[in-house]
């Protein structure tokens, strides 16, 4: 048992350097078998938590939201807006969701998702919701990049800085039966 006590406590410097002072959990090397799923979903998810974090940074959020539990834990799909709906991030576990890398989205509306059958109704409750700086719930009929149908389901609202004005949307997405 002395052996392995060296390289874990290597392995524990090593990762403790690479994820920082982050409140993202760490995994013991023996329990890999047993959670590699979720280190992996941690793995795939990192650049996007840092992503959002230097984003919430820069436009001094108020409320920072629990990404960490959003992305990882519920496995939710990520998108932030500027003030005029323009999509600014989106994470990269929407590529299984509806086809679209998120490189692909950015600068882009979220209406580039919807189709010739999206309820209108739907989306004007979202638009009225946009507009009144409110948070909103709907599932959305919406398309992926090659052209088929998906419920979306989509809880969003507005985020405010410091001083109170708005500075970005955010939604959280999942495909839904």
């Amino acid at each position: 048992m002395a052996i392995l006590k060296q390289p874990m406590k290597e392995y524990d410097n090593a990762a403790y350097r690479y994820y920082g002072p982050s409140d993202l959990k760490m995994l013991p090397l023996m329990s890999w078998d047993v959670y590699g799923l979720y280190f992996d979903t941690l793995c795939k998810n990192y650049e996007d938590l840092v992503s959002l974090k230097r984003l919430s940074d820069q436009n001094k959020w108020m409320d920072v939201p629990n990404l960490n539990k959003a992305l990882i834990e519920n496995e939710l799909v990520i998108l932030v807006t500027d003030v005029k709906q323009k999509i600014v991030h989106a994470t990269q576990n929407m590529v299984a969701m509806n086809g679209y890398l998120p490189h692909e989205v950015k600068g882009r509306r979220p209406t580039m998702f919807q189709g010739a059958d999206t309820n209108e109704k739907d989306t004007f409750e979202i638009r009225k919701a946009l507009k009144n700086q409110s948070p909103f719930e709907a599932v959305v009929l919406n398309y992926k990049k090659d052209g088929t149908a998906y419920n979306c389901w989509i809880k969003g609202g507005p985020i405010f800085d410091t001083s109170g004005e708005l500075v970005n949307f955010i939604a959280y997405e999942k495909v839904v039966a």
